[in-house]
């Protein structure tokens, strides 16, 4: 079985006291038991409570189906596997011979259940605003780029774009700066809507980067008074 490293905290946003419970954080069933099954229930259902709570704070004139619709939008596997992936999971994993040839370290499912047993983890070590924090840090980047739609802002734009006959935005990278643990992406969001606009929008991935271009760009065009409306 490949072994398991220890949990960058300055990626993960919490720095574990008790090693034992991210190790076992990090065990797959197909390794066998103890594993990380138990944990990943209890991350799950703080991971729905705290995104529920950030939300419900955020959007206070958002209904219960936008706030539910963005609720899953955020806690999705494939969003949690991106969060994972934004802190190397798949290299840590603890996995059985089969699940290791399979690919299961890339699999969108397990690294989703991996992220949430980490959370489970991180409360028995430290607590609930502990858990709260690490789900806070990972979430607030995704929920800047979120609509009230439940859709990300990059997938609206193109919507509200195709719907209007108009051409597709264009995203570039301007920039990449920092560190090797804290990058900074500067991406650029071209616009014919129908003259040339042009979005900028730092952040820790390119991906993030590009969705809050997108949201500033949505937030021009939907202005009351806006000529591309």
């Amino acid at each position: 079985m490949n072994q398991v490293q220890v949990i960058d905290p300055m990626q993960f946003a919490h720095r574990f006291r008790n090693a034992e419970l991210a190790e076992l954080a990090l065990t797959h069933r197909s390794a066998g038991r103890p594993n990380n099954e138990r944990l990943e229930y209890l991350g799950d259902a703080f991971l729905n409570c705290c995104v529920a709570e950030l939300l419900f704070d955020r959007y206070a004139q958002a209904s219960e189906g936008e706030l539910t619709r963005m609720r899953a939008a955020l806690v999705n596997g494939r969003a949690l596997a991106e969060i994972a992936r934004g802190i190397h999971l798949g290299e840590q994993l603890r996995l059985g011979p089969g699940e290791m040839k399979s690919g299961g370290h890339r699999r969108d499912s397990i690294l989703a259940d991996t992220f949430e047993a980490l959370l489970g983890a991180v409360y028995l070590d430290a607590g609930f605003d502990a858990v709260r924090a690490v789900i806070g840090h990972h979430i607030e980047p995704r929920l800047a780029a979120l609509t009230r739609s439940g859709k990300d802002a990059k997938t609206e734009l193109q919507e509200w774009l195709q719907h209007r006959s108009l051409p597709l935005p264009d995203y570039a990278l301007v920039s990449n700066s920092g560190s090797e643990h804290e990058p900074i992406f500067t991406v650029g969001c071209r616009l014919r809507v129908p003259e040339l606009l042009e979005f900028f929008a730092d952040a820790g991935s390119r991906r993030a980067a590009e969705q809050q271009a997108a949201t500033k760009a949505l937030q021009i065009l939907k202005k009351p008074g806006s000529r591309a409306r």
